[in-house]
C-alpha cells in the first residue's frame, strides 16, 4: 500500500505515519488498531504501562514483527512489508531495552559497526585489504569519531565499551544507530536506570539530536520527567489500544491516562 505524504495544520510533513496497526501473538492482541502520525523533526513520547504493546508497535515500525492488519508509512510510502535491513538503509535507526554492546571491543569500534553495515566491501576484497575497503575503514573511523565527539564522548573512544557505566553504554548505542546517519530514531526507555543528572543529560542529547542533526524521534519511555520535559506530543497506549494523543499538558489532564497509567497525581520529577 502507498499513501501521500500530507502536511500538518502547521506546514510540516508527516514522517511516519502509523495507520490502524493490529497484531497478535498465540492469541493476545498486542495491538488493536493503533493510529498516529509523527510530523518532520518531532520528538514523539510512547508511553502506558507494562504490557501495553509499546515495544512491539517500535517492532512494527522497524520490521521486526510484521502487522496483521494496517500500515506504517515513512514520507508517504509503505514499509510495512520490507525487511529490517530495507528500513534501516532508509533512514530508521533502532535501540532497544537492553545493551547490545559487542565486548572486547572499543567504544571506538562499537559505534563503526552502525557504519559497516552501508559498507561496499564484500569478504573476499575486506580479507585481502583492497585499498578501496581500507578507505572506507578509514571513512568509517571518521564517521564515529564525529559522532562521538557530537555525544561529547570522544575521551571514550579508545575504552572497552562494556567496562563503561550503565548510563554511558546507552549512550554508546544511540551513538552507534546515530552515526548511520538515520532521518528516524526509534528508542526504547533510553532513560532506563539512569539517575537524575543522567536523565537530564539525555534531555538534552534528544533535544541535540533534533535541532542539530535533524533527526525525528519516536522514543518509549517510562521516566515521565523525560517524556514531559522533551516530548513535542505524546501517546498513550494501555491494552494494546491508543487511549489518548496530546501535548504533556493535555495528557496530564486526561482522566483516562490518569486512571490507566500515571495515578492520581502526576510527579514529573520522577
Amino acid at each position: 500500500m502507498v499513501g501521500t505524504a500530507e502536511a500538518s495544520q502547521e506546514g510540516q510533513m508527516t514522517k511516519i505515519a502509523v495507520s490502524n496497526i493490529s497484531i497478535s501473538f498465540g492469541g493476545l492482541q498486542a495491538l488493536d488498531g493503533v493510529s498516529f502520525g509523527v510530523e518532520e523533526g518531532e520528538i514523539r513520547g510512547i508511553i502506558g504501562p507494562n504490557g501495553a504493546g509499546k515495544t512491539t508497535l517500535l517492532n512494527v515500525i522497524s520490521g521486526i514483527n510484521k502487522a496483521t492488519v494496517g500500515d506504517v508509512l515513512l514520507d508517504g510510502v509503505s514499509i510495512a512489508n520490507l525487511k529490517t535491513n530495507k528500513i534501516a538503509a532508509r533512514g530508521i535507526g533502532r535501540t532497544f531495552q537492553t545493551t547490545k554492546l559487542f565486548k572486547g571491543m572499543t567504544v571506538l569500534e562499537n559505534v563503526m559497526t552502525g557504519v559497516h553495515s552501508q559498507l561496499h566491501a564484500n569478504p573476499f576484497t575486506a580479507a585481502f585489504s583492497f585499498p578501496s575497503v581500507i578507505r572506507e575503514e578509514l571513512q568509517a573511523e571518521l564517521q564515529a569519531r564525529e559522532v562521538l565527539e557530537f555525544m561529547r564522548m570522544e575521551h571514550f573512544a579508545d575504552h572497552e565499551a562494556t567496562e563503561l557505566s550503565f548510563g554511558q553504554q546507552r549512550l554508546i548505542e544511540i551513538a552507534r544507530v546515530l552515526v548511520s546517519k538515520p532521518q528516524v530514531l526509534l528508542l526504547d526507555e533510553p532513560a532506563v536506570g539512569l539517575s537524575v543528572t543522567r536523565v537530564s543529560e539525555v534531555e538534552e542529547l534528544l533535544k541535540r539530536i533534533r535541532e542539530e542533526r535533524g533527526v525525528t524521534i519516536v522514543m518509549i519511555e517510562h521516566v515521565i520527567r523525560l517524556v514531559m520535559g522533551v516530548c513535542d506530543r505524546i501517546t498513550v497506549l494501555n491494552s494494546g489500544k491508543k487511549i489518548a494523543d496530546g501535548t504533556a499538558e493535555e495528557i496530564i489532564k486526561n482522566p483516562e491516562v490518569e486512571r490507566a497509567y500515571l495515578g492520581s497525581k502526576v510527579d514529573v520529577t520522577n
